[in-house]
């Protein structure tokens, strides 16, 4: 089975389902943990569904609440609820040794997965992460009116470089974020970590995987700059790169 025909619904405490497609093989599992309004069906997830299934390595895509081909409106999500699903994924979907691929906002939320569950880690990979991000990144970005705007009507919408839609960002979200910050303290990890940032990233700085970098207490940290890359790190090349990087740790 390809594409569509293997996605799989993992059901969740308050009705909704998380939409997955599981790859058996040998471990460690590789879980891929998609960015904002991403989903699983995006080239660096097939990728390495692909690069899986060759290898005959376990592998896991999933999309968040609200995400692609899972249930809930998007504004209902939070930093908080998709961590939850992210654990639900790990806790029910896989054994073992686990390495864990986040893209983005994924990044953020592999962070604090490896935090949760430091037992099962055997390596994280972290494209363009963006650990804080709806802090740091987010608020930081909107102008005073925006600012004000979303306080006052608890949503904002902001025209999208990715998609025909709007992205839409709740103060919910960002309230709900500030109990899920890292880069205010040091993190302890026991396992490997390769950072992978584009020097062109124009949402995600590249100096923020340095500072990442450096709040990470690891055994084995590598931090690698692709000079002109952009934030979604998907040419050919990229993809070569985060699938020797992801057999590196597997």
């Amino acid at each position: 089975m390809t594409g569509d025909d293997r996605v799989q619904r993992l059901p969740r405490p308050d009705g909704n389902a998380i939409a997955y497609a599981k790859t058996t093989g040998r471990a460690p599992t590789v879980v891929f943990l998609g960015g904002f309004r991403s989903d699983m069906t995006g080239t660096k997830a097939l990728a390495l569904e692909a690069w899986a299934h060759k290898r005959g390595q376990a592998f896991v895509r999933f999309d968040y609440l609200g995400h692609g081909q899972s249930s809930g409106r998007f504004e209902d999500g939070t930093i908080g609820r998709w961590l939850d699903d992210s654990l639900a994924v790990l806790d029910q979907l896989t054994e073992g040794p686990l390495v864990l691929v986040g893209s983005s906002m994924g990044g953020w939320l592999s962070l604090l997965a490896a935090r949760a569950r430091p037992e099962r880690l055997a390596g994280l990979v972290l494209i363009a992460a963006a650990p804080d991000f709806t802090e740091r990144l987010l608020l930081g970005s909107l102008s005073p009116q925006d600012r004000a705007a979303l306080e006052r009507d608890g949503r904002l919408e902001k025209p999208s470089q990715y998609s025909p839609e709007p992205s839409v960002f709740t103060w919910k979200l960002i309230e709900e974020g500030r109990r899920h910050l890292l880069l205010d303290k040091p993190l302890s990890l026991p396992c490997p970590v390769r950072l992978l940032h584009g020097q062109a990233d124009p949402d995600v700085p590249w100096e923020y995987s340095l500072e990442i970098a450096r709040h990470l207490d690891a055994p084995d940290v590598v931090t690698t700059f692709i000079k002109g890359g952009d934030h979604r790190l998907s040419t050919p090349a990229d993809i070569a790169r985060l699938v020797a990087t992801v057999e590196e740790l597997a």
